[in-house]
């Protein structure tokens, strides 16, 4: 198994991950990202009143970057 860090970054920068995961393919890197990205987004709304920005979990094992899962927050353009 390989390990992987997923560092987190909103509009206030980047905060790396020390300990990091071992995972043993790259699906399960994924689905680690997306529940690690819902986990903060909801850390987030509920410590801030502030609307969220958009939001990225990066991904990076030992060799470097390996993916980026973001959520972008699009206010709807009044007609």
């Amino acid at each position: 198994m390989r390990r992987y860090y997923f560092d987190y970054r909103d509009a206030k920068g980047v905060t790396l991950d020390e300990e990091g995961f071992d995972l043993p393919d790259l699906a399960a890197v994924q689905w680690e990202a997306v529940l690690s990205l819902v986990d903060k987004s909801r850390n987030t709304r509920t410590a801030s009143f502030e609307l969220l920005t958009d939001l990225a979990i990066e991904v990076r094992d030992e060799a470097g970057p390996v993916m980026q899962v973001t959520f972008k927050f699009q206010p709807r353009q009044e007609h």
